[in-house]
């Protein structure tokens, strides 16, 4: 194959008689109708076909799956609406708070690996249905606990990620084997509307049923019955697709899964996925800290402004901050991830590296409103929503687009693999521990100042500075993926057609037809 890189792609080089071959879709040159790397793009009638579904009941299922996806995050965000009550009725400090949301975070990376391998292999309708089965129990189980076993609230709090693993593996997948291109686009970014708006009316739902009912406990009672009914319609509406086929050419073959081992190690070098995962986690980061921490921290700030009386052991703590900052989540998600989708669809036409400059511009520019919002606090309580408002708007153009990213840059029967591991990578150093480090820097810097209520918020105020500076690091992650973003796409897309057969880091080869012979041929020569 001396030469191969530049001699005609398709050229045979030991017999020049030979003429073009016929036409071959997906192949550049005589040989090809299309662009090499450019799939087929069913409409809908071939969409239906290839599924066995229609339209409608497609939309139907992307329906249902947002559904849970909302009813997921609002559980999650519940206990950030009433942690001042917790906090009070178990008497612990900042990082004992910190690590309920910890222990959660850390069982769920802990089990989407597992979930993830399952997702690839076996049918994901009934994995996701036992899933959030079990999830519904161990949350009512929570909200019985007495004051003195906090301990078995954690625990409990540790198995609730059985369920949220057993679904934020696998709901991306079914939605990218149900919808193509633009459409998929379209799908998940009205899939990641559900986090935002979740939990934002996780706060709402915490704070007021704690108002209605008078204790607490009875917030952690709403997600357990909506948790039933997501199950029956996982069982009623949701059908499995097969794996992959709406991006295959007619006439490809299915694709076969790969051993675990070899998944991982076709991960490890996809940098636009590595790098995207990154980018990921320092969104994780910033926004596990701030959806645990960003209630509490406001409530001081007005109590440090004289707005309104402090906690007090004993009391009920009584604030509107969970329900503004809940609505402020809602409405920035809403906004921040249509913008971000539509942003980067009208970028895309012009530069296929949009998809993450668009990530690394809402992490970039989200740092420096989230820095001002923190300083302004002590201040003004009305400039620092403001800036939370802006901050969270960028902060949110992430969601559907790193979810794209993956989906765009990893064959199908590695897509849930794909999505355990980013889940995995961005909690175990994004929102598994900023919550409980956060605390912890609290608490280190309260303990070295005068007890005062001042004190606490400008512990608390100078521990959530952190992530503006990590934020800024995500962005420059984002950055680094749109430098290998175009190869890593083409070469998924290659793969998908059976032109490109992985056989190591080193000899990644397209096999080309011709007159009954195959020709391998350097990806390099397509990819340029």
């Amino acid at each position: 194959m001396a030469g191969s890189d530049t001699t005609p792609f398709l050229s045979q080089a030991d017999d020049p008689e030979d003429g073009p071959a016929p036409g071959l879709p997906g192949l550049p040159g005589p040989i090809g109708n299309a662009k090499a790397g450019e799939p087929e793009i069913p409409d809908r009638e071939g969409l239906q076909r290839i599924t066995g579904l229609s339209r409608g009941h497609s939309t139907l299922i992307v329906a249902v799956l947002c559904y849970i996806n909302l009813l997921n995050y609002m559980d999650r965000f519940t206990v950030a609406g009433v942690l001042p009550d917790i906090e009070q009725f178990f008497s612990i400090g900042d990082s004992s708070s910190g690590l309920i949301q910890t222990v959660f975070i850390s069982s769920y990376m802990v089990l989407a690996p597992v979930f993830g391998y399952l997702g690839d292999r076996y049918n994901r309708k009934y994995l996701m249905c036992g899933g959030i089965a079990f999830w519904s129990l161990v949350t009512l189980g929570s909200s019985f606990i007495p004051r003195e076993r906090f301990w078995l609230l954690l625990l409990t709090r540790g198995l609730v990620g059985v369920g949220e693993a057993s679904y934020s593996t696998i709901a991306p997948t079914l939605i990218a084997d149900l919808f193509v291109a633009d459409q998929r686009s379209r799908m998940l970014s009205v899939f990641y509307f559900a986090i935002p708006v979740g939990s934002g009316l996780g706060y709402i739902a915490g704070s007021k049923v704690k108002d209605v009912a008078g204790d607490w406990h009875w917030a952690l009672r709403v997600t357990p019955g909506l948790g039933v009914v997501a199950v029956l319609l996982l069982f009623l509406v949701v059908q499995e697709p097969p794996r992959g086929a709406v991006e295959r050419h007619s006439g490809s073959p299915p694709l076969s899964p790969t051993s675990w081992w070899a998944d991982l190690k076709a991960l490890a070098r996809n940098p636009s996925f590595v790098l995207s995962s990154l980018g990921f986690t320092a969104v994780a980061f910033v926004t596990g800290s701030l959806a645990l921490w960003a209630p509490a921290f406001l409530l001081r700030s007005r109590v440090v402004l004289g707005e309104t009386l402090p906690c007090l052991p004993g009391d009920s703590c009584s604030s509107s901050d969970s329900l503004i900052f809940g609505l402020i989540t809602c409405l920035t998600g809403v906004l921040g991830v249509g913008l971000g989708v539509e942003i980067s669809r009208r970028l895309r036409r012009f530069n296929p590296r949009a998809d993450p400059l668009v990530c690394a511009a809402g992490l970039l520019g989200s740092a420096p409103f989230l820095f001002l919002s923190l300083a302004c606090a002590r201040g003004s309580i009305v400039a620092t929503y403001i800036f939370i408002f802006i901050g969270e708007t960028l902060l949110s153009m992430n969601w559907a687009i790193v979810a794209d990213i993956l989906l765009y840059v990893v064959i199908p029967t590695r897509r849930s693999t794909a999505e355990a591991f980013q889940i995995v990578l961005s909690h175990l150093l994004g929102d598994a521990g900023s919550p409980y480090l956060i605390g912890l820097i609290s608490d280190r810097l309260r303990r070295s100042w005068p007890a005062s209520f001042l004190s606490e918020f400008r512990a608390l105020q100078f521990s959530l500075m952190l992530c503006a500076f990590v934020g800024a690091l995500g962005g420059a992650a984002f950055l680094g993926t749109a430098m290998f973003i175009e190869d890593d796409r083409r070469r998924a897309q290659l793969h998908m057609q059976g032109l490109l057969h992985e056989t190591g880091p080193s000899d990644d080869r397209i096999v080309v037809p011709q007159r009954g012979r195959s020709t391998r041929v350097p990806v390099s020569s397509v990819l340029i």
